[in-house]
C-alpha cells in the first residue's frame, strides 16, 4: 500500500516570500512606516510609497543604503494585501514609465546633430537612457539582494493576470520579463540531477511542482527516482534551493506508449546500463512568474549530453507527452460541423464530448454500441486520425496550436507517434481523449527540424503520422 503525501499547510506565495526575506533582510520596514502605510494602500498612503521609491531611485548614501531601501520596499510590498499590491503596482506603471516628452526632445536632439557623429554617439546614448524607465532601474536593485530574484519571480506571478485587461500593467509586466530574460540566460543556470539522496525540502518541491503527472505517495516518487529513472532541473546561483524547470526520464527498450505502465511502482527495475531509450515522460515549470523564459530546450539539450556521458548504450531519445488542447479544439470542430465526418462518426464522437468525464465514463462508451451503424470499435483509430489531423494542420498563426506541440517542435523534435489509451487519467482524458504522443529527437535531424518550423513553420513527422492524418 502506497503512503500518501501530507497535506501541506495552507501557505500561499507571498507568505513564503515574506518568511524568507525577513530572513534574508533582518533591517524590515521602519515602525512609523508600517505604522502609516495601510495593509489596501489607501487614502494617503500611496503618497508615502511614492517617496519611498523617489528614496530608492535616489541612491543617496552609497550601495549599502540603496539595498537597505530597496529591501524596506520590497518588505512594504509584501505586507500589502492583494488590493494594495494591485495599487503598488499601478503606482509603478503610471508615474514611473518613460517620460514620453523628455522621449520626444532626446530624439529631435539626435536628429540636430545627424552630421556630426561624436555628438549623435551622444544624443544616442542620451536616448537610450531615455527609453529606459524609472521603475526598470528601481527593480533592478532587487538583483543585489538576497532572495530578491525570487521576489521579482513571484512579483511578476500575481502581475501577469492582472495585465492581461490593464495596459499599463501590460507594459510594466513586459519590463520586469525583460528584466528576468537577461538574469535567467541559462549561461548563468545550473543543470542538476536530483536524486532520492537530495534534500528534503528539493523533493518535497518536486511534488508540488510536477505539473503532467501527479506524484502520489512516497512509494510513487521513489519510483521516479529510481536506478533506472532520472530526474534533472535547472537551478540559478540566486535561488538555488528553487528548481526553474525539471525533466522526469524513464530508461527503458523501445519507444514507450503508456505512461501507467512507466509509472507502475509495482513493475520490476529496469537496467539502466541495457536501456536503449530515454523517454522523457514529463517536463515542468516551476515558477510562474517566468512565463515566457524559455530554458525547456536547453535542459533537453543538457540532459541528453549528460545521459550519454554516462549511459553511452542509449541511442534512443524521445518524449511521451500530453495533447492538451486536443480536445478543446475536437468540441470546436463538431459544433461548427468542420471535420467533414459521417453522421455515425460524428454520433460517436458527440457521445464522447458529452459523456467522457471520467476514466469510468470513457470506458463506458468504449463497450457500448449505440451510435448508430458505427460500432464503438471505430472511436479509436476516428480519434487517432483526427488528433493527427490536430497536430499537424491546428494553427495559431505560425505556430502549432497545441502549446506542447509546439514546444516539441520548437527544439527540432519530430512528431514520431499517436498512443492510444497513453493517459487514462481523469486529466489524460479531459484534455488528450486519452491520447498521448511522442516526440522524437533524432540527433542529427534536430537543428533542421528547429530551422524548418521557425522558419516556414513546416511541421517535421513521421510518415505514418502524416498518413493518418490524410485518412
Amino acid at each position: 500500500m502506497s503512503t500518501p503525501l501530507p497535506d501541506e499547510a495552507p501557505e500561499g506565495l507571498w507568505d513564503r516570500t515574506l518568511r524568507k526575506m525577513r530572513r534574508a533582510w533582518p533591517i524590515g520596514v521602519p515602525a512609523s512606516l508600517k505604522d502609516a502605510v495601510s495593509a489596501d494602500l489607501g487614502g494617503d498612503d500611496v503618497q508615502r510609497i511614492r517617496q519611498q521609491i523617489d528614496d530608492c531611485l535616489q541612491a543617496r548614501g552609497g550601495e549599502v543604503s540603496a539595498r537597505a531601501r530597496a529591501a524596506e520596499l520590497g518588505e512594504t510590498y509584501l505586507v500589502l494585501n492583494k488590493e494594495g499590491r494591485q495599487r503598488f503596482l499601478q503606482l509603478l506603471a503610471s508615474d514611473y514609465d518613460v517620460d514620453a516628452h523628455a522621449i520626444e526632445a532626446a530624439i529631435s536632439a539626435r536628429s540636430d546633430v545627424q552630421n556630426d557623429p561624436r555628438a549623435r554617439r551622444q544624443a544616442e546614448s542620451r536616448l537610450r537612457e531615455t527609453l529606459r524607465a524609472p521603475r526598470v532601474a528601481l527593480l533592478s536593485q532587487f538583483n543585489a539582494l538576497e532572495e530578491g530574484v525570487k521576489f521579482l519571480v513571484d512579483l511578476r506571478a500575481e502581475l501577469i493576470p492582472l495585465a492581461r485587461t490593464d495596459d499599463g500593467l501590460k507594459a510594466l509586466d513586459q519590463d520586469v520579463y525583460r528584466l528576468l530574460t537577461s538574469w535567467f540566460d541559462v549561461g548563468f543556470l545550473e543543470l542538476r540531477r536530483i536524486t532520492w539522496d537530495s534534500p528534503a525540502s528539493l523533493l518535497e518541491k518536486l511534488t508540488k511542482y510536477e505539473a503532467v503527472h501527479a506524484i502520489r505517495s512516497y512509494e510513487d516518487l521513489k519510483n521516479r527516482l529510481g536506478d533506472d529513472r532520472r530526474c534533472y532541473a535547472y537551478f540559478h546561483p540566486h535561488i538555488p534551493d528553487e528548481p526553474l524547470i525539471f525533466v522526469e526520464v524513464a530508461l527503458v527498450n523501445g519507444i514507450a506508449g503508456n505512461v501507467h505502465a512507466l509509472l507502475d511502482e509495482k513493475a520490476p527495475l529496469g537496467d539502466p546500463e541495457r536501456a536503449d531509450t530515454a523517454i522523457f515522460y514529463s517536463i515542468s515549470n516551476c515558477q510562474k512568474g517566468l512565463a515566457g523564459v524559455s530554458f525547456g530546450n536547453f535542459l533537453i539539450k543538457g540532459v541528453v549530453s549528460d545521459l550519454l556521458r554516462e549511459l553511452p548504450n542509449l541511442k534512443t531519445f524521445c518524449t511521451l507527452s500530453p495533447v492538451p488542447g486536443f480536445r478543446t479544439w475536437l468540441n470546436e470542430q463538431i459544433e461548427s460541423d468542420a471535420l467533414n465526418l459521417a453522421k455515425g462518426e460524428i454520433r460517436a464522437l458527440r457521445a464522447l464530448t458529452d459523456d467522457a468525464r471520467t476514466p469510468e465514463e470513457f470506458a463506458k462508451i468504449l463497450n457500448r454500441d449505440d451510435a448508430g451503424n458505427e460500432r464503438s470499435e471505430e472511436l479509436e483509430p476516428l480519434l487517432i486520425r483526427t488528433c493527427a489531423r490536430y497536430l499537424l494542420e491546428a494553427r495559431r498563426g505560425d505556430r502549432a496550436l497545441d502549446r506542447v506541440a509546439h514546444f516539441h517542435l520548437s527544439n527540432g523534435a519530430r512528431i514520431e507517434r499517436l498512443n492510444w489509451a497513453g493517459d487514462l487519467s481523469h486529466n489524460g482524458i479531459r484534455q488528450s481523449a486519452s491520447i498521448m504522443v511522442n516526440y522524437l529527437y533524432k540527433l542529427s535531424d534536430i537543428e533542421k527540424n528547429h530551422e524548418a518550423y521557425s522558419s516556414s513553420s513546416t511541421i517535421a513527422a513521421s510518415a505514418a503520422v502524416r498518413k493518418l492524418a490524410r485518412a
